[in-house]
């Protein structure tokens, strides 16, 4: 299974990021290298259908920033929110990204899961 190796072989900014993300925070339950259909992303809140990429430098190449845009577009076409994080913001500050990360999480500005946002005047 290659999500099993990319479990093993993680990344030192995957890594750190794991030992935040692992610890559920908020009562965020997270998986590592999981597989979405032809796709596995780094991590995944499943129950909020939230992916998280950690994009090192070769991310910056011109081949995978296509092949990024193809994985990211099939992840929201099957409902799922993408947030792409920097290798260099992760190493920085692992615990800090993982804030930051459950901060959008719990309060985006619009979940199309629950359908348009109220219009002035109605209730939410």
């Amino acid at each position: 299974m290659r999500a099993r190796k990319l479990r093993r072989e993680m990344t030192k900014p995957e890594r750190m990021l794991w030992q935040q993300l692992r610890l559920r925070p908020n009562g965020y339950k997270f998986r590592r290298q999981r597989p979405i259909g032809p796709y596995i992303a780094d991590f995944c809140c499943l129950s909020e259908r939230y992916v998280i990429e950690v994009d090192g430098s070769a991310h910056d190449n011109f081949d995978r920033a296509k092949f990024d845009d193809r994985r990211v577009a099939f992840m929201k076409e099957n409902g799922f929110r993408v947030l792409r994080v920097t290798a260099t913001r992760v190493l920085a500050d692992a615990v800090d990204t993982a804030e930051a990360i459950v901060a959008r999480m719990a309060s985006p500005l619009h979940r199309p899961a629950d359908g348009p946002p109220p219009r002035p005047g109605e209730a939410g």
